[in-house]
């Protein structure tokens, strides 16, 4: 999983999350997101940078193969995970969706990792989450 770290309030950028139910904003420069696959039930992680120019996904990495989840062909089994660098721009915002069928999305950093429940405060469901830099009206 990434290392990351806060950034103590310095003025860096932070990661929001945004739910039905309100915005939860992280003090965070780098992440890792793990779902399980709801299929094959094998996990699937992404390396995740939090930078002024948007969320930069660094790494993926998958433990099998399955259902929409084939690894590409530039990926390399190391220590039993396909691993991949993804060639892509950094993004504004991800939407996360969650069926209910494999559980939900965990946030990894500083060596723990918590559901997204957990991190804004009450039930997901299967709705969506929208993680996104956070404005300064957020922090």
């Amino acid at each position: 999983m990434a290392a990351a770290s806060a950034d103590g309030g310095r003025g860096g950028v932070s990661l929001c999350f945004a739910t039905a139910g309100g915005v939860k904003a992280l003090a965070l420069s780098a992440f890792t997101l793990v779902w399980t696959h709801s299929i094959a039930k094998v996990d699937w992680q992404e390396d995740w940078r939090v930078t002024p120019a948007g969320l930069e996904l660094v790494q993926a990495r998958v433990k099998g193969t399955g259902p929409g989840m084939e690894p590409p062909p530039e990926a390399r089994l190391v220590d039993g995970w396909f691993q991949w660098q993804p060639a892509r721009a950094p993004m504004q915002e991800v939407v996360l969706g969650n069926s209910g069928a494999a559980g939900e999305w965990r946030l990894c950093h500083d060596g723990k990792c918590r559901t997204l429940s957990e991190i804004v405060g009450h039930p997901i469901g299967a709705n969506v989450t929208k993680m996104s830099i956070c404005d300064e009206q957020q922090k």
